[in-house]
């Protein structure tokens, strides 16, 4: 047991039902190879209020939670946290279920090979009536400083754990763990070595199904732990069913870290158009308001709705909003000229009356401040939008011309073996290409100078927007030469 990479993971909730309580406290105690690695532990805000009975038991109140993060605040660091590892809880049904509903309703699929303790001390212990976890720190002699509190309920499992393995010996306790661990079951298409190489890297995966049609194309921080995560045999997601019955062979690139496997996996949907990939889809009808503000002579023509052809991210600074269809561009405009009281004609959005004047009919029903009939002038509606279109303002690129990412691999990676730095070039938001070497660098400039600018892809810029905002550990930025 003490050989695996694990975490003891514990969690305080407002109640039993891991579809309708929510977790008030998370707390992790990470182990490899038999050495307490760190620990880590975080209020969480439920968004609903702790039951008396739940506050009298683990000390933790409403006023303890009011400015903890939301589980949506921690989501990614925790994913991070516990992704590839063996998840071992007292009772892990309770946490696990509770684990993954949350990420459920974050977006995020989380799966894990997991490991009761209560079972755990069953196998070892057979003679024992009881195995709840005060019975346990009783019989072994364990102390645990802050009993019912997240972290020191996982410090509990993590000195139990170091107690089975004294008294039973590693080899029975070992042996006990692979028994009850559910272990990823191979599909039937697939070798039973199919998982053997692949690497613990960060890196983008790919399934393959009959007459080698692409099904899937996915990224991880850890591909094996991401792959084997697919086929756990906890199949809590429909599409990782028709994967595994589907699935003919695996392949798999790396990459330096998480930033080129995000920009290789939105790359390579958009070329292979998977089966089973849904979330980054063609730009084909990715369209944008374009608005040249008139100033203080209200000479700024209506909102123009410009398709993913012509624009232009050189122009960012009078995009507003990036829609995956022009009904959506649409749609916002209008909930908009709604919630601010602007008029539908000097939007663009309705037409004037054959007679060229009269009310918009937002203005007959009291939604339009009255530009269209002047009530208001056209300088002080152009204001109004303006205010009313920042939100939804493109970012214009904040460099002078091109740059690169660089981002650098740790120098050992977990499979032990070094992996290269690698550049990925950017010119306003559009992604070039990726660079391991001076000679690949100086190609990717070379060629982008001789054809015409890049397309824009929506997914790229929303990538590129988190991390130039704050670049990762182990990411910088390098600006190149024009």
């Amino acid at each position: 047991m003490l050989d695996e990479h694990l975490v003891f993971v514990d969690l305080e909730t407002t109640g039993a039902t891991a579809t309708h309580d929510r977790i008030t406290e998370v707390g992790i105690v990470e182990v490899h190879r038999g050495r307490l690695i760190r620990e880590w532990s975080t209020l969480v805000n439920p968004g609903m209020s702790i039951p008396p009975a739940i506050q009298a038991l683990t000390g933790i109140s409403n006023d303890m939670v009011a400015l903890a993060p939301t589980f949506a605040d921690i989501q990614r660091e925790l994913f991070e946290r516990l992704e590839g590892k063996l998840f071992a809880a007292h009772n892990a049904r309770f946490d696990y279920g509770f684990l993954k509903n949350e990420f459920l309703r974050c977006g995020v699929t989380f799966n894990a090979r997991v490991l009761c303790t209560v079972k755990l001390s069953r196998k070892l212990y057979p003679q024992h009536a009881r195995h709840n976890l005060d019975a346990l720190i009783e019989l072994h002699g364990i102390t645990c400083a802050a009993r019912h509190r997240a972290l020191g309920d996982a410090k509990a499992l993590w000195l139990l754990a170091q107690q089975w393995t004294a008294e039973r010996g590693p080899v029975l306790v070992k042996s006990a763990v692979e028994l009850l661990v559910k272990t990823q079951t191979v599909p039937v298409g697939l070798p039973d070595f199919a998982f053997n190489d692949i690497p613990e890297t960060p890196g983008v995966y790919l399934f393959y199904g009959d007459n080698d049609v692409v099904l899937y194309v996915g990224k991880s921080i850890n591909i094996r732990a991401r792959v084997m995560s697919h086929f756990s045999g906890d199949h809590r997601v429909n599409k990782d069913m028709q994967i595994a019955r589907e699935i003919k062979r695996i392949d798999w690139k790396q990459t330096a870290g998480e930033l080129g496997a995000l920009l290789l996996e939105s790359r390579l949907v958009k070329q292979l158009a998977p089966v089973h990939n849904r979330q980054l889809r063609r730009n084909s009808q990715l369209c944008a308001w374009q608005w040249v503000d008139g100033g203080t002579d209200g000479s700024a023509s209506p909102p123009r709705l410009v398709t993913a052809g012509d624009i232009d991210p050189a122009r960012f600074g009078e995009l507003y909003g990036l829609f995956r269809s022009r009904a959506t561009a649409l749609e916002a405009l209008r909930e908009i000229a709604a919630s601010h009281g602007l008029c539908n004609i000097l939007l663009g959005l309705e037409k004037r009356s054959a007679a060229g004047a009269g009310p918009c009919f937002a203005h007959q029903i009291k939604r339009c401040r009255g530009a269209c009939v002047g009530l208001e002038s056209p300088e002080q509606h152009a204001l109004r939008l303006r205010e009313a279109l920042a939100s939804m303002r493109t970012l214009p690129w904040p460099f002078k011309g091109r740059i690169a990412i660089r981002e650098s691999a740790p120098d050992e990676g977990t499979d032990g073996t070094g992996r290269p730095t690698e550049l990925h070039v950017l010119d306003r938001w559009c992604y070039l290409g990726t660079a391991r070497s001076e000679a690949e660098l100086h190609d990717i400039c070379s060629a982008n100078r001789a054809h015409e600018a890049p397309v824009f892809d929506v997914d790229t810029y929303k990538i590129l927007k988190r991390f130039i905002a704050k670049p990762p550990r182990g990411a910088s930025i390098v600006k190149l030469a024009a």
